[in-house]
């Protein structure tokens, strides 16, 4: 009994000895596990990542955090585009019982558009006329015919833009057919089939109607070229080159009529003609060189240009880079060269040096140069008469935008106006409109204090406000013109630049000017929408090229 005992115990007690010595060695193991793992730990910290890794780390982190960003603003900025805010009302009286006065806009260009963007439409009745319900980006309209760009992706509908605007503003879809400064009535017609007529009734008419292609009275020039100053226009130069290819396309190679279908001639080497070439050019060499080249290789683009140069607004030495490229590239520029007579497949222009007539033939003609004013305008210009309106290129204003002879009630803005040293450009128009903005806003207090002059009785408080008035029409600047620069497209994605901005003076040529060009044009868009638009086509060129199709 004794014995069982005692072995029991002695039993027990190796068990208990051999279960601490179990937990000794494991607290061992684990004190040895954290050692090593706080030395491996101490060892990252010592042995630093390369730089390569950090930095593509750092560039993913902050590329996210950026493209969420961006993404965020741009639905912000998008929804907040397409659902304005509420509108105010249009009414005849403000709550003082004041007459709320009515500006009527003639036009949707850049002078009418750039108005109505920068105007407080609280303050008026605002209309606007246009036959054209859209606003076109014409700085990008050389590069639709050949679909660098889409035409959808250039134009804002004029709703879209009045609906922004803060009170409700009346759009009519209408051609203005004559304006009465007497009675201050505009008589417009319909676009549409009903071809209903109406007057409307002005307090201040502003017209930026634009100005109408000019053919110099060359004959044949209206009956067998093609404009390019509207949508309908890029769209006949598109349908007329495609169709020159595929007539081509069925004759043989030594076929004088082959040649004269592949021969496309611009007239007029400004900043729109030597787009276009330069965008044709383009098309030739990146997208029908792969379909057809045998046949690319056949086709030859001229410019013919009076001057002595193209471009000629820019300076002499980006002149010569530009005529340079354009000859390197094939493109047969005729300097000093006025055409005299258009017929269906010819052109027939002098050379100024040698006096001879050269005959160009042509498949498809594109006239680039020279403007004239439209009917409406041609109109008020002979009912004011000569001596107030004396210039063949467009309605005569002061340095206030205001229609000489109808002074206080009617201004002009953009190309159909006439003012020296004023050139007719998108540049030129635009600021025009955002003086003008601000001259209604001025005019829009000094009717205020007179309203209130009429119910006052203290002779002091009327002498006040009057000085008040006379100081505001003293603060109404006459307008001053600031010239930024010119920039234009010159092929094989290279471009000009002549800019100067608060002091800052750029001049520069090649493939990191084109850049410039492209962000300088997508900031001048008038939406976001425009923006993203012409962003994607121009992306979408570099990977599945442009439509060859009509």
């Amino acid at each position: 009994m004794l014995n069982s005992i005692v072995k029991k115990s002695l039993l027990n007690n190796g068990k208990f000895i051999s279960t601490k010595q179990n937990l000794i060695i494991k607290n061992q193991k684990n004190l040895f596990s954290t050692s090593f793992k706080r030395l491996q730990d101490s060892n990252k910290l010592l042995i630093k990542k390369p730089l390569y890794k950090r930095a593509g780390n750092a560039i993913l982190k902050y590329g996210l955090i950026g493209s969420f960003l961006g993404i965020s603003y741009v639905s912000y900025a998008l929804y907040k585009e397409n659902n304005p805010s509420k509108q105010t009302p249009q009414s005849d009286t403000f709550s003082n019982g004041s007459k709320r006065k009515t500006i009527v806009i003639l036009g949707s260009g850049w002078g009418s558009i750039s108005l109505l963007k920068s105007l407080d439409t609280s303050l008026y009745n605002v209309i606007v006329v246009s036959p054209r319900n859209y606003f076109l980006f014409t700085p990008l309209l050389p590069s639709t015919p050949v679909g660098t760009v889409e035409l959808k992706s250039i134009i804002e509908p004029v709703r879209s833009i009045a609906r922004r605007s803060s009170s409700e503003v009346t759009y009519y879809e209408a051609d203005a057919l004559k304006i009465d400064p007497v009675t201050k009535s505009v008589h417009v017609k319909s676009v549409n089939e009903n071809d209903y007529e109406t007057d409307l009734n002005y307090d201040y008419l502003v017209i930026g109607v634009g100005a109408q292609p000019t053919t110099f009275n060359i004959p044949g020039v209206d009956k067998f070229s093609s404009f390019l100053k509207e949508i309908s226009d890029a769209q006949d130069i598109r349908l007329k080159i495609m169709n020159s290819i595929e007539q081509a396309a069925l004759l043989e190679q030594d076929d004088p009529e082959r040649a004269r279908l592949l021969s496309f001639v611009v007239v007029g080497g400004g900043p729109t003609g030597a787009e276009f070439a330069a965008e044709l050019k383009d098309y030739v060499d990146q997208d029908l060189s792969k379909w057809m080249p045998a046949l690319s290789k056949e086709i030859k683009i001229a410019i013919v240009e009076a001057t002595p140069n193209i471009l000629s607004m820019f300076p002499q030495n980006l002149i010569d880079y530009s005529q340079t490229l354009f000859t390197k590239g094939g493109i047969d520029l005729k300097l000093k060269t006025a055409v005299k007579r258009v017929d269906a497949t010819t052109i027939y222009a002098e050379n100024r040096d040698t006096q001879q007539i050269e005959e160009i033939p042509y498949g498809v003609l594109v006239w680039a140069t020279g403007n004239a004013p439209r009917d409406v305008s041609k109109d008020l210009m002979q009912q004011l008469g000569p001596e107030k309106q004396n210039s063949r290129r467009g309605l005569v204003i002061n340095d206030k935008m205001e229609l000489v002879g109808a002074e206080g009630s009617i201004y002009a803005i953009g190309d159909c106006a006439f003012y020296p040293g004023l050139f007719p450009t998108a540049q030129v128009a635009h600021q025009e409109g955002d003086y003008l903005a601000t001259v209604f806003d001025k005019l829009h207090k000094i009717d205020q204090l007179k309203f209130t002059n009429e119910s006052l009785n203290d002779a002091n408080k009327i002498k006040k406000n009057n000085a008040k008035i006379d100081k505001l029409y003293n603060k109404i600047d006459k307008f001053h013109y600031h010239h930024y620069g010119s920039l234009a497209y010159i092929g094989n994605e290279q471009a000009i630049a002549d800019v100067t901005v608060n002091g800052f003076s750029f001049k520069g040529a090649g493939a990191m000017t084109f850049l410039f060009w492209k962000s300088a044009y997508l900031g001048m868009c008038v939406s976001l929408r425009n923006r993203l638009l012409v962003a994607m086509d121009w992306c979408k060129i570099y990977f599945i090229g442009r439509d060859s199709s009509i």
